[in-house]
Order: C-alpha cells, then structure tokens, then sequence
C-alpha cells in the first residue's frame, strides 16, 4: 500500500472563519518566519480599485511567527480544494502559494500551503501605522462586503482560539470609533 499523503493549508486570516472547502481536521498551528500583516490592498473582495481595502497577508519577517489553523483536507477532495483556494487567492496574483513547515498545538510538524504576500506585487501596501490601516478599512467595502467585517471577524476569530494580538484589538477599536463616532 502506498504512502498516505497528507494536504494541508495554514489559514491566518479569512479562511479561518469561511475556508469554503471541506476541512477534515482543524488544528492550531504556529508557521516560523512570517507575520500575519495588513499589508494587502484589497481591490475586489474587501475594497475596490477607486477605494482599496486592507486584508492580511503572511509578510516575510526573519524571526516573527504567526498562529493561525492548520486546515487538513481529504484526499478525494483535495484537487477541488485546492482549485477553489487558487481562484480565491491567486485573483489579482498579490500572494504566492508556498509550501510551508507548520508545527501543530499537538507537536507534529506537516507542509501546509500557505499564501505569502508578494512585495514586489502593485497591491503591496507594506507597513502602515494603525491609524492609517483604520482609515482605510473603515470606508472600504469590495465584493464579499465591508472591510470593516473581514477586519472584526479575524479578530473575533483570534481571540475565540486564545491567540493575543494586541495591533488588532486596537485596529478593531479604531475602526470601531471611526464607524460609530461617540460610541466607544
């Protein structure tokens, strides 16, 4: 019988709370090397070309990490998962899909493909200060809704699985305050 071969894909931001592909086991997993960033221009799902949104990307960072869900997906559905995931991420060509080392909560190491962020790529909006991310995200709306909603949800999503981000409950306290001025 032939080696059982194992597909994974590492989500940090979106496809931890709407993957759109069957998940056969979910698990908590820290990728080495990266930082989950909003550091992409979103001009078809969360924003437009006349008024880009901000969504995350993996930013290559020597010695950050980042913790997000290890999402396994069965063999027989792994092609369409992986076509599905391809035209989901690869839209407009900003990330790389990247086969990456992931070490689980529960210790064992797996590849996972991951979407990395290209710098080189027009959409590459690089480090902003938060206050500039939270102007953006705040009047930014795309495709898949407001960008306000993508920013809120993975921060919900964060905190529900234990992962502390501290620029994102500020980020999502911002947005908040621009969106509901006096209702902090």
């Amino acid at each position: 019988m032939g080696e059982r071969r194992e597909h994974w894909v590492f989500a940090y931001g979106s496809l931890m709370w709407d993957p759109g592909f069957p998940v056969a086991e979910m698990v908590s997993a820290r990728l080495d090397g990266y930082a989950r960033s909003f550091c992409l221009r979103s001009v078809v799902y969360r924003g437009t070309s006349e008024v880009p949104g901000l969504v995350l990307g993996l930013d290559a960072e020597p010695g950050a990490h980042c913790r997000g869900l290890a999402l396994r997906v069965a063999e027989p559905e792994w092609e369409e998962t992986l076509a599905a995931l391809r035209e989901r991420e690869l839209t407009t060509n900003a990330y790389a899909e990247l086969s990456l080392p992931l070490v689980l909560e529960d210790g064992r190491a797996v590849e996972a493909v991951a979407y990395v962020i290209r710098r080189d790529h027009d959409q590459y909006a690089g480090p902003l200060d938060l206050h500039e991310q939270a102007r953006i995200i705040a009047r930014a709306q795309g495709g898949r809704g407001p960008n306000a909603d993508y920013l809120f949800n993975t921060a919900r999503h964060l905190a529900q699985m234990g992962i502390e981000d501290h620029a994102m409950d500020e980020l999502a306290r911002q947005v908040r305050g621009l969106l509901h001025p006096g209702r902090e």
